[in-house]
């Protein structure tokens, strides 16, 4: 028969009553708990169509929780790890990465990925683990749609979002637009918000094709055959992501002078809007623009963007800082406990800076509810790429996004 020494005994005795003393303190244990890092998942699309995007979300992130926790990357006395992983822009490999992050790397909450088929593929994972993914930068409606499930919440935008925020700039009577976007999840649910939200002009044609793609020829011819012969004023309305993109091809053809086409398209990073010069006067509406918002936090990483990287901050760089600051928020009403049910209720409602303005997550979707920006392309010479001047914020209260999901 096994018979426990005296000494094991003892010490037996000892670990019961430190625990017994410390519940009567008012729960050290837990404090004990908090003393370990809180273990975040980054995941996104480091090589691929992606990558500029996704390296501009590390960035922020990284930045972001800089910015929240003073310098420390600490919160209620946790040290913050952050496991960066690479999708590679596959469904199935984000898929495996983040099951692995939630069994294998013990994390407690994720962010990513950069692209919607990716995000997509995620979310059950997500939903079997019990464990939240904050979803940045993915677009796709059905994100916080009918695929949503109630460990999924988004900073980034929607495509509903960018769809009523382009739709306040563009529709209008008499205006007639073909559509051109990736043949993804992300370029049909937009489109399919962009059909949605347009209430007075009139969408004649939808254009869909492969991301990756280098020659657009084609795609664009069929689109001038559609628009070149209809009364009113005519639009090519662009919903791109990743490299190689339509606008220079779109400026080649020179389609305003040749047909009276225009151009109308949303923000995008700072070397795809090079190509904006040549549409001087264009208008749509977008995400973020260093120069465009005015507040604290995006004062702060534009001063220290440019410090580290002899360059501004990028719109794909204020979406991972803002994920940043919707953790450290979510962490500090928590008092540093990563419960999943603790952070929801914590999440649920929780408006936060960052560094568009402030943000709040609804609470039937967890979608982020964010101002938008219509804006007017100027060719500055000071600048390499168009610069989007702004013609007015569109709040948040204004875009009226419906709530998709099956709740």
């Amino acid at each position: 028969m096994f018979r426990i020494s005296h000494t094991t005994r003892r010490r037996a005795l000892v670990t019961a009553g430190a625990l017994a003393a410390a519940a009567a303190l008012g729960g050290a244990p837990a404090a004990w708990a908090q003393g370990k890092d809180v273990r975040i998942a980054l995941i996104a699309s480091k090589t691929g169509p992606l990558e500029a995007y996704a390296k501009q979300t590390i960035v922020g992130f990284n930045m972001g929780l800089d910015y929240a926790t003073g310098g420390t990357m600490t919160v209620a006395g946790r040290k913050i790890t952050v496991i960066e992983k690479d999708d590679q822009g596959k469904p199935d490999v984000g898929k495996t990465l983040l099951a692995a992050a939630y069994a294998d790397d013990k994390v407690d909450l994720a962010v990513g990925p950069t692209a919607s088929p990716v995000a997509l593929a995620m979310l059950p994972v997500a939903e079997e683990y019990k464990k939240i993914l904050l979803v940045e930068p993915a677009v796709a409606d059905s994100i916080t749609g009918d695929k949503w499930n109630k460990y999924i919440f988004r900073t980034g935008r929607s495509s509903s979002q960018d769809a009523a925020a382009n739709a306040a700039a563009l529709d209008q009577a008499g205006n007639v637009v073909a559509t051109l976007a990736n043949d993804t999840a992300f370029g049909r649910d937009g489109v399919k918000a962009a059909k949605e939200f347009t209430k007075k002009a009139k969408i004649v044609h939808e254009e869909y094709l492969p991301t990756g793609t280098t020659d657009f020829t084609a795609g664009l011819q069929r689109i001038v055959d559609r628009l070149k012969d209809q009364p009113g004023k005519k639009y090519i309305s662009v919903g791109w992501a990743g490299n190689p993109t339509p606008f220079p091809k779109i400026a080649d053809m020179d389609l305003d002078k040749r047909y009276g086409i225009k151009l109308a398209t949303g923000g995008n990073i700072l070397p795809a809007m090079v190509a904006y010069k040549q549409f001087e006067g264009m208008e749509g509406a977008l995400y973020y623009y260093f120069g465009i918002s005015k507040n604290p936090v995006n004062e702060w990483l534009v001063a220290n963007h440019y410090k580290q990287f002899k360059a501004p901050p990028d719109f794909f760089t204020a979406g991972g800082f803002s994920a940043a600051m919707a953790v450290v928020t979510a962490l500090k009403k928590t008092g540093g406990d990563t419960g999943t049910e603790k952070l929801i209720a914590a999440m649920e409602g929780m408006s936060f800076d960052t560094p568009k303005g402030k943000m709040t997550f609804r609470k039937e979707d967890h979608q982020a509810m964010q101002d938008m920006f219509h804006f007017r392309i100027k060719n500055d010479p000071a600048f390499a790429w168009g610069v989007p001047e702004l013609v007015r914020v569109i709040p948040a209260s204004e875009l009226n996004i419906p709530i998709r999901n099956k709740r």
